[in-house]
């Protein structure tokens, strides 16, 4: 099985960030081409410390796309004074993380190689990414989205149901489009909009799932 470990900066030394920052770098400029040798030549370290740290060649795609994934923060709140504010802020701010990450060079990179691996059953790349990246990121946000439901903040029933809301709201067809080469959707007009996004898919979400909302529909 993919390995899963929660990630964040201090997770990697910083000399283990440095080889990941070169695989993911390698990805986007081969795709396909993603080496132990090609990883310890341009991160300037041996192949040995590669397995040392690693394991094998899935250990080393597992630990670069969590380093990806983990751009995508865990919003830090206060669960027993948990206030809607604290709680819209720190959406915004998965969201603003998300939409930066979903949409830059190496993820659209990362994504097509993992598809086109899956589909032609090449390796586990596939399930690397599904577990380590989408999901990785789901499980960041699912207990934010917990608190706010026991802080009386949200109502649903699932909060697996609120994150993929959530998540249609922020994401929309923005990454499919990436993926498939869009050429109308440009990175620079995303990053232009992205506060705005952002906004907008939150203050639906609340619309949608906020307690002050739901007793007004009721």
């Amino acid at each position: 099985m993919p390995l899963t470990i929660k990630v964040n900066e201090e997770t990697f030394t910083p000399r283990q960030q440095a080889v990941l920052t070169a695989a993911l770098d390698l990805l986007v400029e081969n795709g396909d081409g993603l080496t132990m040798t090609a990883v310890a030549r341009r991160a300037s370290c041996s192949k040995e410390t590669l397995y040392k740290w690693f394991g094998d060649r899935d250990g080393l795609l597992t630990a670069t796309v969590q380093w990806q994934a983990a751009k995508v923060r865990m919003p830090q709140v206060d669960r027993s004074h948990l206030s809607a504010k604290a709680l819209r802020l720190s959406m915004e701010q998965f969201a603003r993380d998300l939409l930066t990450v979903i949409i830059g060079d190496v993820s659209v990179t990362l994504n097509r190689t993992a598809i086109t691996h899956a589909a032609q059953e090449k390796d586990r790349l596939g399930l690397i990414v599904l577990e380590n990246g989408p999901m990785g990121i789901r499980r960041r946000l699912k207990p934010i989205l917990e608190a706010g439901k026991d802080a009386r903040l949200l109502r649903f029933a699932n909060s697996e149901d609120a994150y993929r809301t959530f998540f249609g709201l922020v994401v929309r067809d923005v990454q499919i489009r990436l993926l498939l080469g869009d050429s109308t959707l440009t990175q620079s007009n995303i990053e232009a909009n992205i506060e705005a996004d952002v906004k907008a898919a939150t203050d639906q979400f609340f619309t949608l799932y906020g307690v002050e909302a739901t007793h007004n529909r009721e």
